[in-house]
C-alpha cells in the first residue's frame, strides 16, 4: 500500500491548522506606562544634578540637537526627546549635561565646581512599535579633563551584537597622566571589557511600542586601586555589573563632569524609525522608577493582533517575580486605561484590608488580554516597576 499521498495530506493539514493557529494567536501586551505625579521627588532633592521631564519650559542644554516631541510622552502626555532615524542613516537626536568640575562651556556647567567621583543616571527608552535593528549607542558618563575634550574615563552604555544593552567602560589615564588628547581618542584609552550583555533584548521588536526604565551607575576607582564600578539596571532589574575598574589611574584633577543621550547608529537604520526618551535624571544617589499615587492609573500598550480588541485584565505585585500579588483587576473592557482601586478591582494578599497601594513601596505589573473571539493572550512578564509617593 502506498501511504505517501496519505502522509502528504496529513502533513498539509498540519501545516495548515498551525497557520490558523499562529493567525489567530493573541500576543501578551505591555503595560506601556504608568501616571506619575506631576511633582517628582528629583525635582527638588539636594542629589540631584539634573532633572527634565521635557515638560514646561526647555530646559538649556549645553549641546543638543533632538526635537520633542508633543504627542509622545511618558504617562500618556507631554513631551519626550525624539531620537529620529531615517532609513541608511546614523540618527538625529542627542542631549549633553556639563556638570561639577567640567572645563567646558562655563556658563551652561551645573553644580559648577563640584567633584563628583559618583554619578547615577536614568531614562525611560521607548522604541517605535515595530522597531528593528540595534543603534550602538545609548548614553554615556564621561570624565573631560580640558578644552580639547580629552577624556580620563567613560562609561559607555551600547548595543552588544545581540541587540541587547552593554556597558563598555573605558580608561583615558596612565598613572597620573590624562595621555588622551581629544574627545574619543579610543587609540590611546585602554579598554575595561563589554561582557556580559544585558539578558533583557531591549531593542527586539517584540519589545516595542511600550516605556522601559534604564538607569545606569559610574563610580571612580579610589586612586591608586581597582575599586571603581559600572553597572545597569533595565525595568528595574540589575542587568550589566562591572567592578574591581582601574578607572582613573591615580589621576584626581577631574571627577565625572558630563553625561549625554545619544542616538549614533554606526551602519544606519535599516528602516525609517524612532525612539524616544523622557525623565532624565542625573543623580549622586540611586534614583529608580517614577512615583506614582497610591491609586495609580496604568496605560496599556495598544492591540495589535489579528481581529478586534477583547477583555482585558492586569495585577499588581510587591515584587519583581510576582509571589506577591496585591491586587488583581476585573475583565477590563477594551479600553487601555485602568485605574488601580477597588472600583475596577480587588486588592488581595498583604493589602486585603486596603482600599489602595502601600505607601513608600515599589510595585510591579503584568498584562493579559483576548480577540473579541474571547482567544486569551498569557499573562505578560512582570515589568514596568513604580513607586507608590510616600
Amino acid at each position: 500500500m502506498n501511504t505517501k499521498p496519505f502522509l502528504t495530506l496529513i502533513q498539509f493539514l498540519v501545516s495548515v491548522l498551525a497557520c490558523v493557529s499562529a493567525a489567530m494567536r493573541v500576543e501578551p501586551p505591555r503595560i506601556d506606562c504608568v501616571v506619575p505625579l506631576p511633582e517628582q521627588p528629583q525635582a527638588q532633592s539636594s542629589a540631584t544634578i539634573w532633572y527634565d521631564d521635557f515638560d514646561g519650559q526647555p530646559k538649556p542644554y549645553a549641546e543638543g540637537d533632538s526635537p520633542l516631541d508633543d504627542g509622545m510622552g511618558f504617562g500618556g502626555k507631554g513631551r519626550s526627546m525624539r531620537c529620529l532615524y531615517e532609513k541608511g542613516k546614523r540618527g538625529i537626536g542627542s542631549r549633553k549635561v556639563f556638570f561639577g568640575d567640567s572645563p567646558t562651556y562655563g556658563d551652561k556647567v551645573v553644580r559648577r565646581g563640584e567633584q563628583f567621583d559618583e554619578v547615577y543616571w536614568r531614562v525611560y527608552v521607548k522604541h517605535q512599535q515595530g522597531w528593528r535593528g540595534a543603534p550602538a549607542k545609548m548614553s554615556r558618563a564621561t570624565s573631560l579633563t580640558s578644552s580639547r575634550w580629552s577624556q580620563a574615563m567613560i562609561a559607555h552604555v551600547w548595543s552588544s551584537h545581540k541587540g541587547s544593552l552593554t556597558l563598555d567602560p573605558v580608561c583615558g589615564v596612565q598613572g597620573d597622566r590624562v595621555v588622551t588628547r581629544k574627545y574619543n581618542d579610543f587609540e590611546r584609552m585602554k579598554w575595561l571589557g563589554n561582557m556580559p550583555v544585558s539578558a533583557f533584548p531591549i531593542h527586539d521588536t517584540e519589545e516595542s511600542g511600550y516605556w522601559v526604565l534604564v538607569e545606569c551607575r559610574a563610580k571612580l576607582n579610589t586612586p591608586g586601586e581597582h575599586d571603581g564600578i559600572n553597572q545597569l539596571w533595565i525595568d528595574g532589574r540589575l542587568e550589566c555589573e562591572r567592578r574591581n575598574l582601574d578607572f582613573r589611574g591615580s589621576y584626581t584633577e577631574h571627577g565625572i563632569n558630563a553625561v549625554f543621550l545619544e542616538a549614533y547608529w554606526n551602519q544606519g537604520s535599516p528602516v525609517t524609525q524612532s525612539r524616544w526618551y523622557d525623565n532624565f535624571v542625573i543623580s549622586t544617589e540611586p534614583i529608580g522608577p517614577v512615583v506614582c499615587p497610591t491609586n495609580p492609573t496604568v496605560i496599556k500598550t495598544l492591540y495589535r493582533c489579528p481581529g478586534r480588541a477583547g477583555a482585558w485584565q492586569v495585577e499588581v505585585a510587591a515584587d519583581y517575580d510576582g509571589k506577591e500579588v496585591v491586587y488583581r483587576s476585573q475583565i477590563l473592557p477594551p479600553r487601555d486605561t485602568v485605574v488601580i482601586d477597588q472600583m475596577h478591582g480587588t486588592f488581595v494578599g498583604t493589602l486585603a484590608d486596603r482600599n489602595e497601594l502601600a505607601s513608600g513601596r515599589t510595585y510591579y505589573l503584568r498584562v493579559r488580554q483576548e480577540n473579541s473571539d474571547g482567544i486569551p493572550s498569557d499573562w505578560s512578564r512582570w515589568h514596568q516597576g513604580f513607586r507608590v509617593a510616600e
